[in-house]
């Protein structure tokens, strides 16, 4: 071969080569740069479970429609070992995102949190299906800690006093929290609602925290309005301090359902009023050993600043649906009693 010819030889393999990198470059920089998320997805919550792995991953960015190349993103990700290093919870993607965006928010772990609400809690089993509905957690297995009377201790709490533990509200917390992790920041709620002039309000009342919180589930279950929270608290506390026993209806019906949550309950009558139960307040005087629900924070605040009044007693008022009528003296209370049972029984509500 002749030396010209060698040379043009050459000329053609370093030009090829230069052009196959130069095709490799771009290539790589449109893996790296170019935008990955589609544009129509303005905003996109993407979950990774727990379990996840980098396939998994991978496979669910596909059916989402996440991302138009698979091979750019597997190989923008093992570039940057993301796919030895799977990170659960749940992730804000914008439309727009290179797969090295992608990819670095997705390693570093750096969640989108999610809201958390719960309210009206009557026990555990609803607790734990409400706030497993909002977070990846297993209801199951938050049940069995909550039931746990060993695990309680460890936080600090019995079983009578857990509903008390839970405030409800709206928290912020990670998608993956996990029941323990959820109980531990609910315990820490907890403490920080607690503060010093919440237990000297508490404390100069003669009472604890969990008593607070029992007495609080009693009113709110007792009124729908909350500006008659005050009131009913006050009421229950002039009766506390005179020793009279609450005679709580709310609280017959807890302990009725503690034994068949099923049961529907709309009238409570004479017969239930001697269910042995320490949560039956016609049967046992005081407070019952805990809270009969998760009771809210309004109603904690009307305890802790209830209404000073003589009233000492209450009965559902037949005017003004879902208000009470108060009474000072037993007399004025049997004429609204009397009152609001001929009202049950002109409606049929016999149970």
């Amino acid at each position: 071969m002749s030396r010209a010819k060698t040379k043009t030889r050459r000329r053609i393999i370093g030009l090829s080569m230069v052009l196959l990198l130069a095709v490799l470059v771009v290539q790589t920089c449109v893996w790296i740069w170019s935008p990955a998320v589609p544009a129509e997805k303005a905003e996109y919550d993407f979950y990774i479970p727990s379990d996840a792995v980098f396939d998994s991953v991978v496979t669910a960015l596909l059916r989402d429609s996440i991302i138009d190349s698979e091979r750019g993103f597997r190989w923008v990700a093992k570039l940057k070992k993301y796919n030895t290093k799977v990170k659960a919870g749940r992730y804000r993607l914008l439309g727009g995102m290179s797969n090295n965006d992608l990819v670095n928010l997705l390693r570093s772990g750096g969640q989108t949190p999610v809201t958390v609400t719960f309210n009206n809690i009557d026990h555990v089993h609803e607790l734990a299906g409400v706030v497993s509905g909002q977070l990846e957690l297993d209801s199951a297995q938050l049940v069995d800690l909550l039931e746990d009377p060993i695990y309680l201790k460890s936080k600090g709490f019995s079983l009578e006093e857990v509903l008390g533990v839970f405030i409800p509200n709206t928290y912020e917390m990670y998608w993956n929290t996990d029941a323990e992790d959820f109980i531990n920041r609910m315990v820490s709620e907890h403490n920080k609602f607690w503060n010093a002039d919440r237990r000297a309000a508490a404390e100069a009342m003669g009472m604890s925290p969990n008593e607070v919180s029992a007495l609080a589930s009693i009113v709110e279950r007792e009124t729908v309005q909350p500006q008659e929270q005050k009131t009913v608290a006050g009421l229950y506390i002039n009766r506390l301090m005179r020793g009279w026993k609450l005679q709580s209806d709310p609280t017959v019906i807890y302990a009725l359902k503690r034994v068949n949550p099923d049961t529907v309950i709309r009238r409570v009558l004479t017969k239930d009023l001697s269910y042995d139960s320490p949560y039956n307040t016609y049967l046992y005087g005081g407070l019952p050993p805990g809270p009969i629900a998760a009771p809210s924070i309004r109603a904690l605040e009307g305890v802790l600043h209830y209404e000073r009044h003589n009233y000492m007693y209450m009965c559902a008022s037949v005017d003004r649906t879902g208000y009470h009528e108060f009474a000072s003296t037993l007399s004025g209370h049997n004429r609204n009693a009397a009152r609001y049972r001929s009202w049950l029984n002109r409606q049929r509500l016999y149970r």
